[in-house]
């Protein structure tokens, strides 16, 4: 229920800010719906759009259960995109569709790298992990920059003044596209950009729900999360599972990134920025799993919605006139509310918990009953 007054909060908010610019919030998100969902194509593109954020999001809830903020998502997501690439390219047609599967796990294990290594010198050293995971952003658009501009280049555009690409990756190991029969010859999302990496994020938060919740390795990180003085004297290792966590983290990131090229680009391509490549899935992530109860199911349809605002966006530009950036007003403003709300509801427990334990501590240092102590006193002067 929070988070759903958080969602009404943020539209209200941004209704005031589309008022502002003369444009109708009724016309505006109607709009920007019929843009999301109004045909099937839209709709096919809002899932697209939500793949890599939902992964993205799977990721920052394993981090944000163990306690630890992880804001690399976009560095992850080049590391899992650069290395899962460089496996595609490196084996070519030999291993079949095989190469998809080998693809993403090196993809999984270079952004758990990132992440564990983020995770690693929180743990042991100390490292404030926003610090960390910021900076190890830049270390991976560097990385992207240099490899894409040298050992990874496409060898048919060496010596071109082109945007810096990979070579193709073959067709056995691009993703398949998505669709679902409905009878007939007809299929559903049949024609469109829909890929099979929507079952890869569907299956991974499934995996990540059960490890959290049926698994003792997620109760440990979880333990670590909730009070991490307390996981220790319980007799937890504090620092293996803040690593584990950010592997985790970083592991979903890497693998949003080669989601990205497998089912979409066929090719590692970008202009030099992270968001030429990421389109900010690192960090509209971050916004999902808050958005989503930091629960991995939940971040399949808060990615679906967020999805739907970054398309639905264009409709709201080319019909009203106003600029899609509305859509990061948004975004922030629900930030801010879930936060705030997340914080209530803290606070009130701990006010509630506060006052059990004063009722508590008044009962126990109550007085004895005086009549009690007269009724037995007058016993024993009686049997005397």
């Amino acid at each position: 229920m929070p988070l759903l007054i958080a969602l009404v909060l943020a539209l209200l908010v941004a209704s005031i800010l589309l008022l502002a610019l003369d444009a109708n919030p009724i016309t505006a998100y109607a709009a920007m719906f019929e843009g999301a969902f109004g045909s099937e194509n839209a709709t096919a593109e809002t899932l697209v759009r939500a793949i890599p954020i939902m992964l993205v999001a799977i990721g920052i809830t394993v981090a944000f259960r163990g306690g630890v903020i992880n804001i690399g998502g976009e560095g992850q997501m080049i590391a899992g995109a650069l290395f899962g690439t460089w496996v595609v390219l490196r084996i070519g047609d030999s291993f079949g569709v095989w190469s998809i599967p080998v693809s993403l796990l090196a993809a999984f294990a270079a952004g758990g790298l990132f992440g564990g290594l983020a995770g690693f010198l929180k743990a042991y050293f100390g490292v404030n992990e926003i610090l960390s995971t910021i900076m190890l952003n830049q270390v991976a658009v560097q990385m992207m920059n240099f490899l894409l501009n040298g050992p990874m280049l496409d060898p048919a555009d060496a010596g071109v003044n082109n945007i810096p690409k990979t070579a193709r990756i073959a067709s056995a190991a691009q993703l398949p596209r998505l669709a679902f029969p409905l009878g007939g010859e007809a299929a559903l999302f049949d024609r469109t950009r829909l890929h099979t990496g929507l079952l890869v994020a569907v299956l991974l938060a499934v995996i990540i729900y059960i490890i959290l919740w049926q698994t003792t390795i997620g109760y440990r990180i979880r333990a670590v999360g909730q009070n991490e003085h307390a996981a220790r004297y319980a007799g937890i290792n504090v620092e293996r599972q803040t690593v584990l966590a950010m592997f985790l983290a970083g592991g979903a990131a890497g693998l949003a990134g080669a989601v990205q090229v497998l089912g979409l680009q066929y090719r590692l391509q970008t202009d030099g920025s992270p968001a030429g490549f990421t389109a900010n899935a690192g960090f509209n992530g971050i916004v999902a799993a808050l958005f989503g109860g930091l629960n991995p199911l939940g971040a399949i349809p808060a990615s679906a919605f967020f999805g739907a605002l970054l398309v639905g966006a264009r409709r709201i530009q080319t019909e009203l006139g106003v600029s899609s950036s509305i859509v990061l007003v948004i975004n922030g403003l629900i930030v801010v509310f879930v936060v705030s709300s997340q914080l209530f509801v803290r606070r009130r427990v701990r006010q509630r918990l506060s006052a059990l334990m004063n009722e508590d501590a008044q009962n126990t240092e109550k007085p004895p009953d005086s009549s009690l102590d007269a009724t037995t006193v007058k016993a024993e002067g009686g049997h005397d």
